[in-house]
């Protein structure tokens, strides 16, 4: 491609590479321009403009982004996704609905290194989304790249492969407990904030029960609590692998398969299973709206993925979160100094 200012006997058919505003006339970057475009220029005084023109072997903006945007969604249905039409060199890829985004990162990155003009931008994989969301936008910077580099690029986009997880749980269960002089307003908060996190999923709240907190008393409670997964949120927070909730889990014939994680907020949770079910202890932080680990480990429960001791310690990197003013211990704070010993 070749781009610069010509004289306007030398300019027809070339793209326009700025916008032309003149008394009675709009031309938009982008145009090709014709023998009328031309000649209005040459009337409003105009003698020359700059261009850009395409050699054999260029491939235009629009028919490269959709080229590849084809590569990556060779069945948009199947993928949960929808592509825009190619416009001003960009193809936006949507989420047909709620759920999460992955796709094969390597491949991006690999994609991105072909040519500086060819560039997928996505969100990060597992990112949760709602329908309509905008996962990834695919943008050819200049106005045409070489044939040889979009097709090197379309081989990496198809093993890219978008898609979108939707949510496949329906439903949640909510165990709450309480400790003595608890004040009540504590887990009437959590149990609000867990309902509207259900909610931004598409699910809603099977039940809701409230025990004292005692290993016997949760154990019990789990075995009769409705929902395709149960969350624990305790009045005193999980500290160990053998206190109470998880011990709970394992009485009621369970087991857990990890507790703690990378992530802060959100450190103090530990996760299972019950007779098939997910079984997800939530950190107090989750009476908090606000982003916290649990949500990264519920989003894929609710989408019926997997998660692993190994995925938890995987989100580390990414895992410092957003600090909240209503942490009892901030990170930065520090605990009052212990009283000598006697």
């Amino acid at each position: 491609m070749r781009f610069g200012p010509v004289p306007l006997d030398r300019a027809q058919g070339a793209v326009l590479a700025h916008s032309v505003a003149l008394p009675g006339l709009r031309l938009d970057k982008g145009h090709v321009l014709t023998e009328a475009d031309l000649a209005a220029l040459a009337r409003a005084g105009e003698t020359a403009v700059t261009v850009a023109r395409l050699d054999p072997g260029d491939v235009a903006e629009d028919a490269a982004a959709a080229r590849l945007a084809a590569a990556l969604l060779p069945d948009a249905a199947a993928a949960g996704l929808t592509a825009t039409p190619a416009h001003t060199g960009r193809v936006n890829l949507k989420a047909a609905g709620p759920g999460l985004f992955t796709l094969d990162a390597e491949a991006v990155h690999a994609l991105n290194a072909v040519d500086p003009g060819i560039g997928l931008a996505t969100l990060a994989p597992f990112a949760r989304v709602a329908a309509g969301g905008l996962v990834a936008t695919m943008k050819i910077m200049p106005y045409a790249v070489p044939e040889t580099a979009v097709a090197a690029a379309e081989a990496l986009a198809r093993r890219a492969r978008p898609r979108l997880v939707p949510v496949r749980r329906g439903s949640a269960g909510l165990l709450l407990t309480e400790v003595p002089g608890q004040n009540p307003k504590l887990n009437a908060k959590g149990r609000r904030t867990v309902e509207a996190r259900l909610a931004a999923l598409g699910m809603g709240l099977a039940g809701c029960e409230t025990v004292a907190h005692d290993a016997p008393a949760i154990a019990a409670a789990l075995a009769r609590l409705p929902g395709e997964m149960l969350l624990i949120l305790t009045g005193s927070a999980t500290s160990d692998i053998e206190d109470d909730a998880p011990r709970a889990v394992r009485q009621a014939g369970g087991r857990v398969t990890r507790f703690g994680m990378p992530v802060d907020p959100g450190n103090l949770l530990f996760l299972g299973d019950l007779g098939g079910r997910p079984v997800l202890g939530l950190p107090g932080c989750a009476r908090s709206p606000a982003l916290n680990g649990a949500d990264w480990v519920l989003e894929r429960l609710a989408c019926g993925l997997e998660v692993t001791g190994a995925d938890i310690a995987a989100m580390g990197v990414g895992g410092l979160l957003k600090e909240s003013p209503a942490r009892p211990q901030p990170r930065e704070g520090r605990r009052a100094p212990r009283p000598p010993a006697p």
